[in-house]
């Protein structure tokens, strides 16, 4: 059974099962990339307001002796925006992700959200002078069976949008 977590503001109750620590293991890989096995941290909270934090670190390994080192970092927050499209199924809401990473990136996903799916594509995507081009971005995530798994598609480096990252995460009890 779920339950809203106390003193979640009623916009974003459509994510409410995001909040929560979630950890698991997932593969990057893209043309240039070989794949590579990493462990994921996901962390979703609120504050009360009409948004929820996201912090997310990624490791990989170095090598056999179990050492991992920082793969990558992001945060951001998500929003569920007020105007419902009119053609918007009623099970379904509007979503908003708006992320920055330490790479240079920010980008803002829209997309939308029901029945424990959240599809997202990159609605703008900025970057400093030194970061990599990121031209396009897809995320998908879902709740199967009490776990996260999601999947990360990107357009870089010259390549049409194909995966890039995915993972399978499990709630961790604080």
């Amino acid at each position: 059974m779920f339950t809203i977590p106390e003193g979640l503001a009623p916009e974003v109750y459509p994510l409410a099962w995001l909040v929560g620590r979630w950890r698991g293991t997932g593969t990057v890989s893209y043309p240039n990339i070989p794949e590579t096995a990493v462990e994921q941290e996901v962390h979703v909270d609120h504050d009360g307001g009409p948004y929820l934090r996201w912090t997310v670190t990624t490791w990989i390994a170095t090598g056999e002796d179990g050492d991992q080192r920082v793969w990558a970092t992001e945060t951001g927050y998500w929003r569920v925006p007020p105007e419902r499209p009119a053609d918007l199924a009623e099970d379904r809401h509007p979503v908003e992700l708006l992320l920055s990473d330490p790479a240079g990136h920010l980008t803002l996903y829209a997309g939308v959200t029901g029945n424990g799916r959240i599809d997202l594509a990159s609605d703008l995507i900025a970057r400093t002078p030194d970061a990599a081009e990121i031209g396009a971005a897809t995320r998908l995530l879902g709740l199967v069976r009490g776990e996260l798994m999601w999947t990360w598609d990107i357009a870089a480096f010259g390549e049409p949008l194909q995966s890039y990252a995915s993972a399978r995460l499990t709630r961790v009890q604080d």
